[in-house]
């Protein structure tokens, strides 16, 4: 077999051994043998924790976390910039934005009051995908996307972004700083199977884009003009990686709150081990993302147990050593 075939298998295998895993870790101690032989207290209670608690909880860390992966793989073929990732697009920040104006003035509008506890998310959704639409606007002339102004633009967006939800934290109430603080940490705390019928639609536009978008970025890889005369029509490539990272990212920031370095580390690690052709790394960097996550949120769960660490804490705990050896990897090697 091939090392990609190695990989997936490889990668399957530990996806499903994580899960398993993370049914059966928590604060709670239960018997996974109960959920077919519910009898008693005792099954009663592991089929309430499994299946309403951990269940949606581990499903949701596997989406978000093959999601996030997914969306930082097609920034950085876009960009052929090792250290793009959906934040630098404005997309997480607008989202983050959007998000932090309901939980702090929320409650006042009739249409908030109308959308009850969706309107978290669908502000989150509708911030990503106009934080993306001004950005794009801002970078198109004369039907010409410009990738350099749309990560610069991205900066700044993020930065002015970021300053507007300072403005918010500073005037928000104990209970809205609160909530508003382990929001941008990042937690699936409150995942349900509802909030994950709301993703799935969003995740699988993403995934439909991505499969697409493999062989362009490929080409993408050595510059716009050879991806051109290859026959690839270039700016529509540029939309629809754009859109595959809004529908991929703005969804889960929304859902479960901002959480970083799985979109930068896990492409990485994924090249490493099987080159750069997007046909294998974007389904590979898929998996491992939802095997990193899960993972992170089941020692989430357990290093304070029975209290909760946010998982984005987790994931910056691990992600930055790995992070700064594959900065020291690509320096010793002349790759960056």
């Amino acid at each position: 077999m091939s090392r990609a075939t190695w990989l997936f298998a490889l990668l399957g295998v530990l996806l499903i051994l994580t899960m398993l895993l993370a049914l059966d870790t928590g604060a709670t101690t239960v018997r996974l043998r109960d959920l077919w032989h519910p009898a008693g207290a005792g099954g009663e209670m592991t089929q309430l924790v499994l299946r309403d608690i951990r269940g949606p909880r581990i499903v949701m860390a596997c989406l978000t976390g093959a999601a996030l992966a997914v969306a930082g793989t097609i920034m950085q073929g876009l960009f052929r910039n090792p250290l793009a990732d959906p934040g630098l697009a404005g997309v997480s920040s607008a989202a983050a934005l959007a998000t932090a104006c309901i939980i702090v003035l929320g409650g006042s509008g009739a249409w908030v009051s109308w959308l009850g506890r969706w309107a978290i998310p669908c502000a989150g959704i509708a911030g990503s995908f106009t934080g993306m639409g001004l950005l794009y606007l801002f970078a198109t002339r004369g039907g010409v996307t410009s990738m350099t102004a749309m990560l610069l633009a991205g900066v700044a967006f993020g930065a002015f972004s970021g300053a507007l939800t300072g403005v918010l934290i500073f005037r928000a109430n104990d209970a809205a700083l609160r909530d508003l603080t382990f929001w941008t940490m990042g937690s699936f705390s409150g995942a349900t199977w509802r909030g994950i019928g709301l993703l799935v639609p969003f995740l699988l536009v993403a995934g439909g884009l991505a499969a697409y978008l493999a062989a362009p970025l490929n080409a993408m890889l050595l510059n716009e003009h050879n991806a051109h005369l290859m026959g690839y029509p270039v700016e529509r490539i540029k939309s629809l990686s754009m859109l595959a990272v809004a529908c991929a990212t703005g969804p889960t920031v929304s859902l479960v709150g901002a959480i970083g370095f799985v979109g930068v580390v896990v492409p990485h690690l994924v090249r490493l081990v099987v080159g750069p052709d997007h046909r294998i790394v974007l389904p590979a960097s898929a998996m491992l993302g939802a095997i990193l996550l899960t993972g992170a949120d089941t020692m989430a769960r357990t290093l304070a147990s029975p209290a909760e660490v946010p998982v984005g804490i987790v994931t910056a705990l691990l992600g930055t050593p790995a992070f700064v050896w594959l900065l020291a990897r690509s320096h010793r090697t002349g790759i960056a």
